[in-house]
């Protein structure tokens, strides 16, 4: 992959207007417009932007799903978006939201939404791939109804760790192992991505429950994007350090006690799965950075 020069550039909004100096890296903070932060990308008019770039939705039917991309690549920072997920029976689909470079050595950062029927909850199921090589599973139940109402997600990624965050709640930290022989995904720039596809073969209760297509087309809907990221454009090898004013809400090294004790609270009652603890999985140990604690 050829190394990209980050930039300052294209800022929105300017009551948010900031540029984040961290680990050397230019950051920009903006409220996000999808008509000039994304493109629609498959799914022949089943992704649609409305309210003046501020409302998207990504629809799937028996023929086809739908996805979006970012314009802009990112290294480090922090993604929030608002999702509403397909509501009733969404049993069999997939929605997909998502960083990742490209190339078979590509990097991850994943939340998945696997549908259920109606009246069981949905899964919301997250990994991490570095250098093309995922199988870092963690899987939660949520505390609401996805469906009712929009609710922010949130991925932030730093050279120190990744940490998934729903409603500004932290669910899982992924620390950099690197001091132990773990890859770490922090040199290949991602764009964000997002779907709406069908996989009953696996998604809901291992395949067994398949799509009811009567109930198509299933749609979800996006909102509140924002970016407080590196932007990569150009060639060169790295983003340039300048002086900048830092917002100060995710450059902390670590999570304080507060987030601790809420992560705690996540992974005592709402995970359902964890690679970590899998030892059917891995019967001659668990993978290295399970031995890590956060």
């Amino acid at each position: 992959m050829k190394e990209k020069m980050g930039s300052c550039s294209n800022v929105v909004s300017m009551s948010l207007m900031a540029c984040l100096v961290m680990n050397s890296l230019v950051f920009v903070a903006y409220g996000g417009d999808f008509y000039q932060d994304f493109d629609l990308t498959w799914g022949d008019r089943r992704g649609k932007i409305f309210k003046g770039g501020k409302l998207l939705s990504l629809s799937l039917d028996r023929v086809s799903g739908s996805g979006f991309q970012s314009k802009k690549e990112y290294l480090f920072g922090r993604i929030d978006m608002q999702l509403k997920l397909v509501a009733g029976n969404s049993a069999g689909t997939v929605t997909a939201y998502y960083l990742s470079s490209q190339g078979p050595t590509h990097d991850e950062i994943d939340f998945e939404f696997l549908g259920n029927l109606s009246g069981d909850p949905y899964i919301l199921h997250t990994n991490v791939y570095t250098l093309g090589k995922g199988n870092r599973e963690q899987q939660f139940y949520l505390w609401f109804d996805p469906t009712r109402n929009f609710h922010t997600y949130s991925i932030i990624w730093k050279p120190q760790h990744i940490i998934f965050l729903v409603d500004n709640t932290p669910i899982r930290v992924f620390k950099n192992a690197e001091a132990i022989g773990v890859p770490f995904p922090k040199s290949q720039p991602m764009r964000i991505y997002s779907s709406l596809w069908n996989a009953d073969d696996w998604a809901t209760r291992g395949g067994l429950v398949k799509t009811d297509w009567t109930k198509a087309p299933f749609t979800a809907y996006y909102r509140n994007f924002n970016a407080n990221a590196c932007v990569w454009s150009g060639t060169g090898s790295s983003c340039s350090k300048t002086n900048s004013v830092s917002d100060g809400a995710w450059e902390t090294t670590e999570l304080d006690a507060p987030g601790r004790r809420r992560l705690r609270w996540v992974q005592k009652y709402f995970m359902i799965y964890n690679y970590c603890t899998d030892l059917k999985r891995y019967p001659q140990g668990v993978p290295p950075e399970c031995k890590r604690r956060f």
